[in-house]
């Protein structure tokens, strides 16, 4: 049964029967028979059939739901036994968002020192992919933000709090300035992530809210390529502090606090939520619990 829901897991999240036998490591054809028998066994229909794929029934929804549960709860059965054996091990899958990519290691450098039978796979993700991974049991936790937009049913450890910065390049007029205001960027030519990055939006709040209206001339879903076009002299970027820090060393860009407001978000690790949650998780958000004391 709970091998038949992983791979129920797996179309739903794939709507592609070639796709999710892929990602289970079966034929096509073993797939689409381990649906119809889980079909059989739960008397109802789970998936519309046609030529292709064509969505689940509203009882396949329902399932699904039910799916993700308890094959969850599976594998977290499956870490404490481990657990109990040999200590922590296996591999932790963390969705992280671009802009706290820089401070990932703070949590993942002593976490694997605690545990060293313990890897770690770090994937770049944006606000919505983390919640959506962790909802379909891809990724086992995710660092994003917690306080702009509804996160659902998870579980929060805070990590550390978000300030901006305006990067420049050293020969920019402005980078003498000790602070610049969100409303003085109207005049700039900026780079910037692209809209669906929670970042960007957060920007875009903090910009329409200081009434500067800036269209940004490049953007990107990569922060190293916001870098690259500030270090290029012809535009600046809007950044958190903690990203800015990587790069100002070398002189030749410069971060300059962003004041009107001086504008905050928190930023932390989230889980599924489940009560007992599983060991390794456990110890992951104790670790996040020492950075952010």
């Amino acid at each position: 049964m709970i091998d038949k829901l992983e791979m129920f897991i797996a179309l739903a999240t794939e709507r592609h029967f070639g796709r999710a036998a892929e990602a289970c490591g079966v034929t096509q054809p073993s797939l689409s028979s381990a649906i119809r028998q889980l079909e059989d066994q739960l008397g109802v229909q789970l998936v519309f059939r046609g030529s292709r794929f064509q969505g689940l029934t509203p009882e396949g929804q329902r399932v699904l739901d039910w799916a993700r549960r308890i094959v969850g709860d599976m594998r977290a059965l499956r870490d404490e036994m481990r657990t109990v054996h040999s200590g922590l091990s296996g591999n932790l899958r963390i969705g992280v968002i671009p802009t706290a990519l820089p401070m990932v290691a703070d949590l993942t450098t002593p976490f694997t020192e605690r545990h060293p039978n313990m890897r770690v796979t770090i994937l770049s993700r944006t606000s919505v992919e983390i919640l959506a991974g962790i909802d379909n049991l891809e990724l086992d936790a995710g660092i994003t933000y917690l306080d702009n937009e509804p996160l659902g049913r998870v579980a929060t450890v805070p990590l550390y709090t978000e300030f901006y910065r305006f990067l420049c390049a050293a020969t920019s007029p402005l980078a003498t300035r000790g602070r610049i205001t969100w409303s003085e960027l109207a005049a700039e030519p900026l780079c910037l992530l692209t809209s669906d990055m929670q970042n960007r939006r957060i920007v875009n709040t903090h910009l329409a809210d200081a009434g500067a209206r800036v269209a940004a001339t490049v953007e990107s879903n990569s922060t190293i390529a916001l870098i690259a076009h500030v270090k290029s002299g012809r535009w600046s970027s809007v950044v958190p502090m903690k990203l800015a820090q990587m790069f100002t060393g070398s002189g030749d860009v410069v971060a300059i606090p962003l004041v009107e407001p001086e504008a905050e978000h928190l930023v932390g690790l989230i889980t599924a939520k489940r009560d007992p949650q599983t060991p390794v998780l456990q110890a992951l958000m104790d670790e996040a619990a020492r950075i952010n004391r």
